[in-house]
């Protein structure tokens, strides 16, 4: 099985063909998103010539936009009567990685 390490958002992803993952808001208004590998394992080979890695893609099917969960920062200052909570949920996009090519 062929897998290919990319980079989106400034984090890295190990993924296979078909596999779906959920990435730092991308804000592409394309369907399809494609990416340059930084490594490609297959078998017991792995391939880090980056003249050879310019070749191949990875191209990644956009299946939506969705938030994730609730972060809650909390402020307490004890006998103070001082607390304050404060929360928000990141934007998060989930992708489908139809081929490594």
């Amino acid at each position: 099985m062929k897998k290919a390490v990319v980079m989106i958002g400034g984090l890295q992803y190990i993924v296979a063909e078909g596999d779906e993952i959920t990435v730092n808001f991308v804000g592409s208004t394309e369907k399809k998103i494609e990416v340059n590998p930084l490594m490609i394992i297959d078998g017991d080979k792995s391939e880090l010539d980056a003249k050879k890695l310019e070749a191949i893609k990875v191209t990644c099917d956009v299946v939506g936009d969705l938030k994730g969960e609730k972060v809650i920062a909390l402020r307490y200052k004890a006998k103070k009567r001082v607390q304050t909570r404060r929360g928000h949920r990141q934007m998060l996009t989930k992708l489908k990685v139809a081929s490594i090519k």
